[in-house]
């Protein structure tokens, strides 16, 4: 008989091997490990989460929501997310800039309550480091510790990176002339899963301290700085 000890201890080891290469929970292919802090946003990131949508390139809005979204349009959308079922996931650069996002978005229906729909955006500076791909990989394990069984993809068939992105997650991608669905079976959530959720949300919550931190004592520093050029005060 295995020794809780044991298993514990276990359980936290394939925890943290699904932290570091979070793609093993759904494709069989290897990828280079990507540590990568995402946090959870609430309805008090709303307006930075409408100035992430906002930085968008109008080509870019196209593809993240389907036609060319207005401004307020964009806004309209931030104003959406319920954040009592919805998730919201954020990756932020030293500066405290929101670069990527994805929403993972739950169906109001009683009957389809084991489904989720997927969306991302990543600003056109941060693209190249798999950000979108890190996204969805965090967004799946959400939902499949939260007992969604099928993640669902509607994307424009042009939205290729989007399209690769849950292709490589093993997602049965279906075109349809200019539009395109993805669906991901999910497996039913472990301890481990539940595990390595808890730590890399940890993990995000830290390094946003950290960076807030850094950013504050950044800006004190500025602030010494234009005090010590002003010029003295006339006699």
């Amino acid at each position: 008989m295995t020794d809780t000890k044991d298993w514990l201890q276990t359980s936290w080891n394939a925890g943290m091997d699904m932290l570091r290469n979070p793609a093993a929970a759904w494709a069989g292919a290897s990828r280079t490990p990507l540590m990568v802090p995402i946090r959870s946003l609430g309805p008090a990131h709303r307006e930075r989460i409408a100035e992430h949508l906002l930085e968008l390139a109008p080509a870019d809005r196209y593809l993240r929501f389907g036609y060319a979204a207005s401004d307020a349009q964009v806004r309209r959308y931030a104003e959406q997310p319920d954040f009592e079922r919805d998730e919201i996931f954020g990756i932020y650069n030293r500066s405290l800039r929101l670069i990527a996002m994805a929403h993972l978005a739950y169906t109001p229906s009683e009957e389809h309550r084991e489904c989720a729909e997927f969306g991302v955006s990543v600003l056109e500076h941060a693209r190249g480091r798999g950000y979108g791909a890190r996204l969805f990989e965090r967004a799946a394990m959400h939902a499949r510790n939260a007992g969604v069984r099928m993640l669902f993809i509607h994307a424009l068939s042009e939205n290729t990176p989007m399209l690769n992105i849950a292709r490589s997650a093993g997602a049965r991608v279906r075109r349809d002339g200019p539009e395109s669905e993805a669906f991901l079976e999910l497996a039913p959530a472990r301890f481990d899963t539940h595990m390595t959720e808890a730590v890399e949300q940890q993990f995000a919550e830290i390094d946003y301290s950290l960076k807030h931190q850094a950013h504050q004592f950044w800006q004190f520093l500025r602030g010494l700085q234009a005090l010590r050029t002003q010029p003295p005060p006339e006699p």
